[in-house]
């Protein structure tokens, strides 16, 4: 019994010093990891004079090995998230309507392609490569396909005015 409170009083001493150097719920991993180590290494040291001093070193050790591995991993130079300022995508209401406008000429522009530009887009938007585009479509070589693709895009460049994103030039 009198080992016991012994090192209830040693964990409370262990924690005030450790919280005086680092944060509290470190402090408390360290005071335990303390009572470990002497339980497992110094389990023959049994007076509190003795005692006090050994525990208040191992803490001393523990903290500088703690501070050396936060030093390493960055922990010291890390910024809060919370002092991060980041833009928000969405709370731009001119980019909003840019991409409304584009949408929509976008969308006059392939009503206005032929049939065959309107399904190598939709393959294309399936995410189809251009080897199961040439099967779908039957053409004779892959290379026709390239060919359909780039007058298609260039037949689609034309109808929205001979750029993509109009009021930039």
């Amino acid at each position: 019994m009198e080992r016991e409170q012994i090192l209830l009083k040693l964990r409370e001493r262990i924690v005030a010093f450790a919280a005086s150097h680092i944060q509290g719920d470190i402090a408390e991993d360290v005071a335990q990891e303390v009572l470990i180590l002497l339980h497992e290494k110094y389990h023959r040291v049994e007076r509190l004079e003795e005692l006090v001093p050994l525990a208040l070193q191992i803490a001393r050790f523990k903290i500088m090995s703690l501070r050396r591995k936060s030093q390493r991993h960055g922990e010291y130079t890390q910024v809060s998230i919370a002092d991060i300022q980041l833009p928000d995508p969405e709370a731009n209401p001119a980019a909003l309507v840019e991409r409304k406008l584009m949408l929509e000429r976008l969308t006059q522009a392939v009503g206005q392609l032929g049939d065959r530009c309107r399904e190598l887009l939709r393959l294309k938007l399936q995410g189809k490569n251009f080897g199961e585009i040439q099967k779908r479509m039957g053409a004779q070589s892959i290379n026709t396909v390239y060919t359909w693709d780039y007058r298609c895009r260039q037949q689609l460049l034309d109808l929205m005015g001979g750029d993509w994103e109009a009021g930039k030039r």
